[in-house]
């Protein structure tokens, strides 16, 4: 734990930590942000990306159950598996994040072609989905920073918050996968 204790003594790492964690609170939204914006198509040459959604349905998937699974330990007070799990899904969300750039990237954006009821309720958890996917940057990072550092008063108040958000939208990922992966057109 002298990793630990000594992001609590100094304040000049908690400020770096910080700074950190509010650059990327920024930087991920604005990119992907850009990414919806920017014509699409080639910028990789002939690269094949037509895999990458049913990756990151998968890798969306297997957070949804990592943080389940950390629910679990935690609830028990098994401290070491509930650390894994949670750890596990921000390594996941980060490979989610990493493929999900790499695809708007390089693929045209692929249009929902659903009718009435369903492309409104398919819209409604996209824009959910969305919203929701770029709040959540800060809210991992600083759960992440005051376990890390011991912060647990702290911790436990922003998971109430974060938990539930992280949750949505890694299942409403794979939900909007589920819903316009038939109008993708090069899969």
């Amino acid at each position: 734990m002298g990793m630990q204790s000594g992001i609590n003594t100094l304040p000049e790492k908690n400020t770096l930590y910080l700074t950190i964690i509010g650059i990327l609170s920024v930087a991920v939204p604005v990119l992907v942000a850009v990414l919806l914006f920017l014509p699409q198509t080639g910028k990789l040459g002939d690269l094949d990306v037509s895999f990458i959604p049913h990756l990151n349905a998968v890798l969306n998937s297997a957070t949804a159950v990592s943080l389940l699974c950390g629910l679990y330990f935690i609830k028990r007070k098994q401290i070491a598996y509930h650390r894994t799990s949670m750890l596990s899904a921000v390594g996941l969300s980060s490979l989610f994040l990493v493929f999900y750039v790499i695809y708007h990237y390089q693929a045209p954006h692929t249009k929902f072609g659903g009718e009435g009821f369903i492309k409104t309720f398919y819209f409604l958890l996209l824009i959910t989905h969305i919203i929701l996917a770029a709040i959540i940057v800060p809210l991992v990072l600083l759960s992440i920073y005051f376990a890390m550092s011991e912060q647990i008063a702290k911790h436990k108040s922003l998971v109430k918050w974060t938990y539930p958000i992280w949750l949505y939208v890694a299942v409403s990922g794979v939900m909007v996968y589920l819903m316009i992966s038939p109008y993708y057109s090069s899969l």
